[in-house]
């Protein structure tokens, strides 16, 4: 087992593995910029070590600056968490060749599953339906133009590589495919150094569902459930919850049947995604895989009672995972709200200290992944998540209803968060019946969606 971990990320991530390092007697080490240097789960990790100035380039995407913590600290595992470097396949080959452990896919397994277009190949290959657009990256603008005659508009164009909703353009008519196309190689090479990209049709009135699995290197895959992450702004999920109301028994095995053949057929192991669109007529479609520890993880966690970055440290160490899929049992409701430093009717960034602070008990029924103190500074130049609260119980309505007192009681001064804009969604009659699409939170504010459906 490993013995001492270090994390190579910031924020409330950086506390929640370090709480499963505590049970399991792992020693921690975490790292953190010149504004992060007073951050409260410095003090909860064994060591800290600075990484570098504010601008994330130069610290915690700075993959010299990791490994070198790493060596100076005799860390003998690297856990990525989400986001920065997680699913960048250099820096988990960089971490192995220093002859330490990735907690996470194998790099060449990063490598290859980075390619969206290579993933929708290999779904293709194992049966797994995928969104309907092309298999084959783009080559130029004509192919967008020909594809938009044979089957029609608006139709996405997305870039082969990245995540986080970024690089997703909508083409309406044929005499847009030029400049989107253009764009969207642009913005591709720039944030991901990667112009690919390539067409995917537009589904109709869509959910998306995604499906928590694990997988280990004796060949056992086992999936703890899906979540519904169909309420999101911009391709950014706000609320999730486990199990979705439009998931069926049936249809639960299916997606679970699905997931397994494709993460063997990707040599996968650790704990990861797949994320799947259900249409209005009630088909799934496979659209990618989060090759990491996903924001939302806690909401399985509390259905299920599994430990998902417990079993994470567990198959790095090249263990085999301790139960199978008959195993797992899912009781309940969870419901989690992402609780963000920005204006709740803009969602403009709200940088700035926090001046007062009372978090909710945690119980049971209640938990909070946060790094925030009193006095603490949110600064300007991260991801302004604050903190997840997550509630469980018997019902659906009953798990809401917890939720909703929840964030009732979050109190938090000195920067604007979107607990407000977290109640409205809550308190909405469409969420409350289950009522609801992707497209949710553009109609609840009255904004023009993306893409007309």
């Amino acid at each position: 087992m490993i013995r001492k971990l270090l994390i190579a990320n910031r924020g409330e991530i950086v506390s929640r593995i370090i709480r499963t390092c505590r049970v399991m007697g792992i020693a921690t080490v975490a790292v953190y910029s010149e504004p992060d240097r007073n951050a409260p789960y410095l003090k909860e990790a064994d060591e800290a070590v600075l990484i570098g100035p504010a601008n994330p380039l130069q610290s915690y995407l700075n993959m010299d600056a990791l490994l070198e913590a790493a060596r100076r600290t005799g860390a003998e595992a690297v856990h990525p968490g989400y986001g920065f470097l997680s699913e960048r396949g250099l820096f988990a080959e960089a971490v192995v060749n220093a002859g330490l452990i990735w907690v996470g896919p194998a790099p060449q397994v990063l490598r290859t599953i980075s390619s969206k277009s290579y993933c929708r190949q290999l779904a293709h290959e194992v049966e797994v339906p995928v969104i309907p657009g092309t298999l084959e990256l783009l080559n130029e603008a004509s192919e967008i133009k020909d594809y938009g005659r044979r089957q029609g508009y608006p139709l996405f164009i997305k870039l082969d590589r990245g995540g986080g909703g970024k690089g997703i353009e909508v083409v309406h008519s044929e005499d847009q495919a030029e400049e989107v196309f253009q764009r969207a190689a642009s913005i591709g090479q720039m944030a991901f150094g990667h112009a690919g990209c390539y067409i995917e049709a537009v589904v109709a009135q869509p959910r998306h569902i995604e499906i928590q699995f694990l997988a280990d290197s004796f060949g056992n895959c086992v999936c703890l459930s899906e979540r519904e992450c169909s309420i999101q702004r911009r391709h950014q999920k706000i609320i999730e919850e486990s199990p979705s109301v439009v998931v069926g028994e049936d249809e639960r095995r299916e997606l679970f049947d699905r997931t397994r053949r494709l993460v063997r057929r990707m040599g996968y192991q650790g704990a990861g995604t797949i994320e799947n669109l259900r249409s209005a007529d009630g088909r799934f479609y496979f659209m990618e895989i989060n090759a990491r520890l996903q924001v939302e993880h806690p909401v399985t966690e509390f259905l299920t009672g599994v430990d998902i970055v417990r079993c994470q440290l567990e198959i790095a160490s090249g263990e085999k995972l301790a139960f199978g899929q008959a195993d797992v049992t899912r009781q309940g409701h969870a419901v989690e709200a992402r609780v963000y430093a920005e204006d709740p009717d803009t969602f403009f960034p709200s940088p700035g200290t926090i001046s007062a602070l009372e978090l909710p008990a945690e119980s049971d029924h209640l938990r909070i992944d946060h790094a925030l103190a009193d006095q603490g500074v949110i600064p300007p130049y991260y991801d302004p998540l604050l903190a997840k609260v997550i509630a469980w119980d018997h019902t659906r309505p009953q798990a809401v209803e917890r939720l909703v007192q929840a964030l009732k009681d979050f109190r938090i001064e000195g920067v604007k968060t979107t607990i407000p804009a977290n109640l409205k969604i809550l308190e909405h009659p469409r969420f409350l019946t289950g009522d609801f699409t992707t497209a949710f939170i553009h109609e609840m504010l009255g904004e023009k969606p993306t893409v007309e459906t």
